[in-house]
């Protein structure tokens, strides 16, 4: 099936008188008639459902799906984006341990890497990812587990080289970790460049309706992770499975269920079914919906660069975008629908133009079906020093506009009013 009849159809098959619309398996218990029935899904031995938190039908069924939409052979589901990236290095590093990542990522994965896996001993090292392979090679050291950036970057808007970092973690034997947030599978499907495993915040264009956090990790199968000597946990007897090896048991889908088995048994950041739900119908109209967002993001971009008052506009998509090559590359079908610019002015300006916008929403969200806009510097990344918002590409004047689905042209006469009042 193509991607848009994938949307639709992956995941849930209903049988013969069982309902069209996936249901909401609103349980956290399964019943079954035989202690040894629960033996075997308690050993990893059989599929099935016996507790929510490590998987539910509802929430699988959009598990597959996703796996589907992204050509991988797993997906994991977790409660928030973050908990995804989380998941993602934790199921692979320990104290100990090194990770390399892009330093233009979203804020809140900046402080995760920087801060809290610091706490558990897992050092983080950022790097310019417009470097070059020579350059960047000098980050990896032999602890290095993993490599980690940003398809589409929130929000600099910088788009990541994945085969070009693919290629850097693979000759060092270790895999690459992609956020295909922005970007979604719709216009980028990080596995066929090179990646290993994408991460999403589902919050954003895969829900699309501002309803639902949630996030989900796709495993590709790609990465051999038996040839490799730094995943020994992989070819090992895990003790807490009664000596179970993953590689034997689950072969290419030896990641995705490491990351169930242990981490979401562990951590408990699950997805609830009625999230999952809500996700699916964003599901089922991404291709639509990111069509559409790509189309009036790249109208709204290009009135942007007639007006005086805006001091610069990142968007992929614009031609004379320093990205517009790998957005060529990676993004054939779109730029996605956020746009970063900053205003003659700085920070002040950019707050009074925020506070001017009439249409488009102040809040702490991107990829909503509205039009929303935000100040990154006082609100997603204000956590970060002002040398860590350089490093992340961010100005204290930056305005994030995330472009909705109304028509591009009010969108862009509301833009004009707020300029108007600014520099009144």
């Amino acid at each position: 099936m193509d991607f848009e009849t994938l949307c639709l159809h992956a995941g849930y098959t209903p049988k013969n008188g069982e309902p069209r619309v996936m249901p909401i398996v609103q349980s956290t218990t399964f019943k079954y008639e035989s202690t040894r029935a629960v033996q075997q899904l308690f050993d990893l031995e059989a599929p099935g459902f016996f507790y929510s938190r490590l998987a539910n039908p509802t929430v699988d069924y959009v598990e597959q799906k996703i796996a589907a939409l992204e050509g991988g052979v797993g997906a994991l589901c977790t409660s928030s984006g973050q908990a995804a990236s989380f998941i993602s290095l934790l199921t692979i590093c320990k104290a100990g341990d090194h990770v390399i990542s892009a330093s233009s990522i979203y804020g809140g994965t900046f402080n995760l890497f920087a801060v809290t896996l610091k706490r558990v001993g897992i050092e983080v090292t950022f790097v310019d990812e417009k470097a070059s392979p020579e350059e960047l090679e000098k980050a990896f050291r032999p602890n290095t587990k993993a490599v980690f950036g940003e398809t589409i970057a929130n929000p600099s808007m910088d788009v990541f080289d994945i085969e070009k970092f693919a290629k850097l973690a693979h000759a060092h034997k270790v895999p690459l970790i992609v956020d295909n947030t922005f970007a979604t599978p719709y216009l980028c499907r990080p596995f066929e460049f090179g990646a290993d495993i994408v991460v999403h915040s589902t919050t954003k264009y895969l829900d699309g309706h501002a309803t639902t956090v949630g996030g989900v990790i796709v495993d590709s199968g790609n990465f051999d992770w038996a040839s490799s000597d730094k995943f020994e946990e992989f070819v090992v007897p895990d003790d807490s499975y009664h000596g179970l090896i993953y590689t034997k048991a689950f072969g290419k889908a030896a990641y995705i269920v490491k990351a169930r088995a242990q981490m979401m048994r562990d951590l408990g950041c699950a997805q609830g079914p009625q999230a999952a739900f809500y996700i699916n119908l964003g599901l089922e109209t991404l291709p639509i919906r990111m069509d559409r967002y790509c189309e009036n993001a790249l109208k709204v971009a290009k009135f942007l660069k007639t007006r005086d008052e805006i001091e610069e506009v990142r968007y992929p998509g614009l031609e004379d975008s320093p990205n517009y090559a790998l957005a060529q590359k990676y993004l054939k079908k779109g730029a996605s629908g956020v746009i970063s610019f900053s205003l003659k002015g700085g920070r002040d300006a950019g707050a009074k133009f925020i506070d001017s916008l009439k249409l488009a929403t102040l809040q702490v969200h991107v990829a909503d079906i509205r039009t929303c806009v935000l100040h990154p510097a006082s609100s997603t990344h204000r956590q970060l020093t002002d040398k860590q918002l350089v490093e992340c590409g961010i100005t204290p004047g930056l305005v994030r506009f995330s472009v909705g689905l109304e028509n591009a042209e009010d969108i862009i006469a509301d833009i004009a009013q707020a300029l108007e009042k600014v520099y009144a």
